[in-house]
């Protein structure tokens, strides 16, 4: 990520002082789709999951978007099953692809 510093030229109108900061262009993304988030690695990612991922391995490019385990915690609205160890919910492989 590019840093970008902006410093003031002191100019007593505006300031007695210089004047510096730094910039980070980043944007903060509160929801991203499976496909969008393809080709990233995310710190910590929580799909919620109203319904099956209806797509060709789209649950698998959701669960490998980050870098262990404990870092993915699905909301499933409508589980396939559930069990003791948690909730089930189907990831769509079409074999002859």
């Amino acid at each position: 990520i590019p840093r970008i510093v902006f410093i003031s030229d002191g100019d007593i109108r505006d300031f007695p002082f210089r004047l510096r900061r730094r910039q980070f262009p980043i944007q903060t993304a509160f929801a991203m789709t499976i496909n969008k988030a393809q080709g990233q690695t995310v710190q910590y990612l929580g799909p919620y999951l109203a319904t099956p991922c209806f797509s060709h391995g789209q649950l698998y490019v959701a669960m490998s978007r980050v870098t262990s385990r404990s870092r993915f915690k699905a909301l499933v609205e409508y589980p396939e099953r559930e069990e003791e160890d948690g909730v089930y919910t189907a990831n769509i492989v079409y074999r002859q692809l």
